[in-house]
Formats: C-alpha cells, structure tokens, sequence
C-alpha cells in the first residue's frame, strides 16, 4: 500500500492543490470513511472527471499530502546543522515536519482516530510513513541502504506515530511536550540502532562457527565429522 501513485495530468496544479486542501479540511470535520469522492470533489470545487486526473482514491490525496509535506521539509535543509551529528539532525528535520503541519493538526487527529478503528487504513498509513521517513533520515545524513536502512525506516516511523499521538494534543506554542518525548524516543532509538548494528553483525561473525557436515564412516554405522 505504500506505492499508491498519483498524476498530475489533466487538471494541473492547481486542481491539485485544491482537492488535497479540500482533503484535509474535510478530515478536520469528519472521519475517513465518511469522506466520499465526491464531498472533496464538491469542497474543492472540481468536477469528478478533473479529480479523477489527478487522484484514484481519497488514500491517493492522503500519500500526495505526505509527499508534499516531504518536499517542504527537503527544501527547508538548515546549513547552521550541517556540523551537527546525525540525531541532532534527525530531531531538526522532524521538528521542521510537525511545524509544516500544523496546520493540519485537527486533520492529522482525525485520521490517526480512524487508524485504530480501521486496520487496512493502518497498515496503508505504515506504508506512506516508513516512505516518508526513509527521506527524513536521509535529511539527517543516516544511511537507509539495505536490511538496516529498512529497519530504521519502520523504527522512526514507529516512533514518529508516537510523537505525534502527544504532538496533536500539545497547545503549547513551544511544543515543549512534543520536543520532550521526541528526545526521549531518540535517544531510546539511538539504543535501539546499536543493539541492530550487532544484530547485522552476528551472522558474518558466526560464519567460521558453522556446525560440521556429518557423514557415515565406511563400513560403519556411526556418524563422523567431515
């Protein structure tokens, strides 16, 4: 669910924009599932033949606004961090992430909602934001090549989904909670990815420990080491 694409033929940006604004006014009115083609249709003030060209699905606008958000938080990259390590780098690109979507907080409540009531949601929603946060990382200069880049992926997009369950409820102009609770669950992470490094590291460690062919002696019934 996570490769759910979008286009942009037929109706241009601007119709584009329009329909993922409609989207995520509706979601701060009403749940998910209650929200038909046709109601952002009819908020963006497009027909259904000019949705259609540029969405398949009302997820379709949700993975477009994610993209967006990600390009927005790509093109905001702070030269005064460049010296910084890859955690403080990390904690600045997520910080820059919620701050681009502030706006969309009653939006962002009403889908995470929906998401524990619908499971194929989800599991949709997982998919997007294990994308997104493999760009977040690479913000960060963190490597997201291979079987550890993917498990990081997973991993901040676990602990991104924990962030934002304070972040949504946190009127402090400052964020003060939310920044709280992202230091903490990176420095839980950063515990995490050393304990994964020795993970990866143990299968090539072992590989002069393999357990020895057995084989029957000639003439005999008893197994001996080859």
């Amino acid at each position: 669910m996570s490769d759910i694409n979008t286009t942009s033929s037929g109706g241009g940006h601007g119709n584009r924009d329009k329909i993922i604004a409609a989207m995520m006014e509706l979601l701060a009115e009403e749940s998910f599932e209650q929200i038909g083609l046709s109601d952002v249709a009819k908020r963006a003030g497009v027909s259904l033949a000019q949705m259609r060209a540029e969405f398949s699905s009302t997820l379709s606008i949700i993975a477009a606004q994610v993209k967006d958000t990600d390009q927005k938080v790509l093109r905001g990259d702070d030269a005064d961090m460049a010296e910084e390590s890859p955690r403080e780098k990390l904690f600045d690109v997520l910080m820059r992430r919620l701050e681009i979507m502030a706006p969309h907080r009653q939006a962002i409540r009403s889908l995470m909602r929906s998401a524990t009531l619908n499971p194929g949601l989800a599991l949709a929603l997982n998919g997007l934001t294990v994308q997104s946060q493999r760009w977040m990382l690479s913000a960060a200069d963190i490597k997201v090549a291979g079987p550890k880049g993917m498990v990081r992926a997973q991993g901040l997009a676990m602990l991104y989904a924990c962030v934002l369950q304070t972040w949504v409820d946190d009127e402090d102009p400052g964020l003060a909670r939310t920044m709280a609770v992202l230091d903490r669950e990176l420095s839980r992470a950063q515990r995490w990815s050393g304990f994964v490094d020795d993970l990866m590291a143990i299968p090539r460690g072992l590989r002069g420990l393999r357990p020895q062919r057995r084989r029957r002696e000639p003439g005999g019934d008893a197994p001996i080491a080859a």
